[in-house]
């Protein structure tokens, strides 16, 4: 098969033609019908996620048809449309049973912990717990559009964040992450602020139900303009992007008693970030994470795009081919353009 192989990290990229996969036994192969290109993807590539072993093919965010099946997979069958979470469980830890997959303790991660669908044909683990069925109206672009952004931001926004309608929501970045915070956090009835460095962002997240907006390029102060919107503070508050100063900003926002959800992944150098921990106590803030999404969950989310209060297809930016994937995923840390870019050509 064709796909994006790096041999070193933060090398140049090169299609290759490589081994097809084999499923595992409870497994499938999935052939790639379209594939998310993500910031997660360039932190494999940088190196920054000790999960990856080289030679790599990245890419978690996928839709397709399924290929061909495992022995002992029931619940699957050659020709469905399907898509899946970027983390997977085992279905059998202790985390598994209690429903939360998400942080399954054998986790697997396409793209990370194995080849993954910047290809032709990708490997999905654990089939009958981790796959999801596509509706018959879900477009391939957008299924997989939703592979780690989307439903991360849906978690995030509704069971981590338990936005609320007539709430303030305030989004740090307005990337493919903060743009579908944006768009569930005003489909839910709550006020959205949008904070971002660019101007072409913070317009498209004005598009999709941002009441208000700050530009962190432009003024002295993010946290004090959000507070001044917002009348005290957002209740809840996203760091959409994944760096000391968003996640800072956002933890520092908050009225009495406020959320924030961290969901830009802090790796590396931004590993530790400082925290306004004097806040956090005296005003008994909750700090939460967001890992992704079950399987089990995407039936509330995809309810609520197939009644059109989401419309996760107004989040693509670009349809590109394989081989362009390569010079978008090696720029990836330029934040240029807006909206999630897709590869749909194979």
């Amino acid at each position: 098969m064709k796909a994006v192989v790096f041999e070193n990290f933060s090398a140049p990229p090169a299609i290759q033609q490589v081994p097809d996969p084999t499923p595992e036994p409870h497994g499938v192969v999935v052939k790639v019908m379209a594939n998310g290109v993500c910031r997660s993807d360039w932190h494999a590539w940088m190196g920054h996620d000790p999960d990856v072993v080289l030679p790599h093919v990245p890419g978690h965010e996928l839709a397709g048809i399924v290929e061909a099946v495992g022995k002992d997979v029931t619940r699957w069958r050659v020709g469905d449309r399907v898509t899946v979470p970027f983390v997977g469980g085992c279905g059998a830890c202790p985390e598994c049973h209690s429903g939360n997959h998400q942080v399954c303790d054998h986790q697997f991660q396409p793209g990370f912990t194995h080849w993954g669908s910047f290809a032709e044909y990708v490997s999905i683990h654990f089939a009958d717990v981790n796959l999801v069925a596509l509706p018959k109206r879900l477009d391939f672009a957008t299924a997989a559009s939703l592979g780690c952004r989307f439903v991360t931001s849906f978690r995030a926004v509704v069971d981590q964040g338990r936005a609320a309608a007539g709430q303030w929501v305030a989004v740090h970045g307005c990337g493919g992450v903060g743009l579908s915070a944006v768009m569930i956090a005003n489909a839910l009835g709550a006020n959205v602020v949008a904070v971002d460095i660019s101007e072409k962002a913070l317009k498209l997240a004005r598009q999709l139900g941002a009441v208000a907006t700050v530009n962190a390029a432009e003024v002295a102060n993010v946290v004090e303009a959000v507070r001044e919107i917002t009348q005290g503070g957002a209740h809840v508050s996203l760091d959409a992007l994944g760096h000391p100063s968003t996640c800072f900003n956002s933890i520092s926002n908050l009225r009495k008693r406020g959320r924030h959800v961290q969901v830009g992944l802090m790796l590396a150098d931004h590993s530790t970030p400082a925290v306004p921990m004097s806040q956090i106590i005296a005003n008994e803030l909750e700090i939460l994470g967001s890992h992704g999404m079950q399987a089990h969950r995407y039936g509330d989310m995809l309810a609520m795009i197939e009644s059109g209060k989401l419309a996760p297809e107004r989040l693509i930016g670009r349809r590109i081919s394989l081989e362009a994937s390569i010079d978008v995923l090696v720029t990836m840390d330029t934040f240029e353009g807006a909206g999630v870019t897709v590869v749909t050509e194979f």
